[in-house]
């Protein structure tokens, strides 16, 4: 006999009670931690390093990282997801004739370490009769110390249905909005436990808590087929549970209902030349790809192009290239509260630090690593060696990378003013970048007219289009420190096997005049 049909709603409905009634295992049942793990964790350390050394290595360095990690999703009033994992490992770098050799076990004693030791320094000792050129590293502080990550709140302590109580209020703030037809939502929270030690003498044990909430929110006209999203994301903090329970989510939810409802209904863009207001919410993004990206160094010598291209900037125009207009700053930032790239210590026991990339409008410098700040003249690394996992290849990563603001009190009404003719972009729309982070073009989630000064009515389907220099010389307003914002992602990708990183962009509201914008549903 055939089954009878059923409707999409009788299956979320069906799922979302199943996934309800399943079990899912509590963190003691696959996560192991303690005194005893922490022994066997050094003891395999030192065992790799001592037989590394034996080996012939000249430098050695060895991460020991456990993760856990968790999500649950969302979507209107029924779960639709929740997962758990856990992963233990060691990796190990090995420096032998100036070349690199690496290898990684998930055995985590003295005998696996010793085996990756011998494993590590036979790739290295076959990557040296092919290198070009040998490595050479810059200097760094031997360190013994802990770091953890600020948060007062552990999420993995915090019960799983306290959780999805969150994110099905959340929805209901959103769907309680005429209009709306759709919400999903999400959260994930990741736990690092890193233990790092090299042959220079460096023990570094180190712990980062982040959060990541998002949603989105959808409104539908189902006569004309026609439809609208508002996603609200890229607000991952360095932080604990407490971002879930202080940051204003359900009125965020909730404004973002009205503001779907309203973009369904608005009217195209006019293309054109526009004076423009980009919010942190969407400037976050800008600075990432257009500044984040041309500054690694390692993608203007061209020793990466993965994922993000190579960069229009080269090593001789450190100190010379003019960047931007003379109000603009940005700063490489591993030290910065709640940065989802802020650490103690880099993957190579680096102390993090804050520096200018751009200073008074004119680039200044590099993201660097030990391997490549000897390459630009420096004799210091800036701590951007990063793995995103004990099986990785550490490898330059970028830090949060920031703009200043204004050192006034500026407003955003006062951005506004003096404007006759603009835009203000809100949140993440289209984007698109060239593969020397050059040419680009962005749009926003929610787009309003400025209109002599005064915010107007909203419109859709706007994009800004620039190239990188000409669009950080038009800028001639910032907020001040009062509308600063520091926005995240979690997933910035990098690399040959892939591998992601988490980073933020601090940032206030900012001014560009007489920037291009293009209607996206005309191009």
């Amino acid at each position: 006999m055939p089954l009878p049909p059923v409707s999409r709603r009788q299956f979320l409905a069906t799922s979302g009670a199943l996934l309800a009634s399943s079990r899912v295992p509590a963190w003691a049942e696959i996560f192991q931690e303690g005194p005893k793990e922490d022994a066997r964790r050094a003891e395999a350390a030192e065992a790799a390093l001592a037989r590394a050394t034996a080996l012939g290595a000249s430098y050695a360095d060895i991460r020991v990282n456990r993760y856990r990690r968790e999500s649950i999703a969302t979507r209107e009033r029924q779960v639709q997801n929740v997962s758990r994992s856990t992963s233990y490992g060691l990796g190990l770098r090995v420096l032998v004739d100036g070349a690199w050799g690496f290898a990684a076990t998930n055995r985590v004693e003295p005998a696996a370490a010793r085996e990756a030791a011998d494993q590590a320094v036979a790739i290295a000792r076959a990557n040296a009769r092919l290198a070009t050129r040998k490595v050479v590293l810059a200097n760094a502080e031997k360190a013994v110390t802990t770091w953890t990550s600020a948060f007062k709140r552990d999420p993995f302590e915090v019960p799983l249905d306290t959780k999805i109580q969150f994110l099905m209020k959340l929805n209901e703030a959103a769907l309680a909005v005429p209009g709306v037809s759709f919400v999903s939502s999400q959260v994930l929270f990741v736990d690092e436990q890193k233990y790092f030690a090299s042959t220079e003498g460096s023990r570094i044990t180190q712990r980062l808590v982040r959060t990541y909430p998002q949603f989105s929110t959808t409104a539908a006209d189902r006569a004309s087929g026609d439809f609208q999203t508002r996603p609200v994301v890229d607000r991952a903090q360095l932080i604990g549970y407490e971002y879930v329970e202080d940051y204003p989510w359900l009125a965020d939810a909730e404004k973002a209902g009205h503001e779907v409802v309203e973009k369904l209904k608005s009217k195209p863009v006019a293309p054109g030349r526009y004076d423009i207001v980009v919010d942190p919410t969407q400037l976050f993004l800008a600075i990432h790809e257009s500044v984040g990206h041309s500054t690694e160094l390692d993608r203007a010598l061209g020793f990466e192009a993965n994922m993000a291209g190579t960069s229009f900037l080269k090593p001789p125009d450190a100190g010379k290239l003019r960047f931007g207009s003379n109000i603009v700053n940005l700063v490489g930032d591993r030290t910065q509260p709640g940065g989802l790239a802020t650490t103690g210590f880099d993957d190579e026991g680096v102390r993090s630090e804050r520096w200018h990339l751009v200073r008074d409008g004119r680039f200044v410098d590099w993201q660097t690593t030990r391997e490549l700040a000897p390459l630009v003249g420096q004799q210091r690394s800036h701590g951007c060696l990063h793995a995103d996992d004990w099986s990785s290849v550490p490898f330059p990563r970028m830090p949060n990378v920031s703009l200043e603001p204004a050192p006034a009190e500026i407003t955003l009404e006062d951005l506004f003013s003096g404007i006759k003719r603009g835009l203000y972009i809100v949140g993440r729309g289209s984007s698109s970048i060239d593969q020397q982070r050059y040419n680009f073009q962005f749009g926003g989630a929610v787009i309003r007219e400025i209109r002599d000064g005064k915010l107007g009515p909203m419109v859709r389907d706007a994009a800004y289009q620039s190239r990188t220099p000409d669009f950080w010389a038009s800028c001639d307003g910032l907020g001040g420190p009062a509308t600063y914002r520091l926005w995240g992602t979690s997933a910035d990708g990098k690399g040959e096997p892939g591998q992601v990183n988490a980073v933020s962009h601090g940032c206030p509201p900012a001014r560009f005049r007489n920037v291009t914008v293009l209607n996206t549903a005309a191009v």
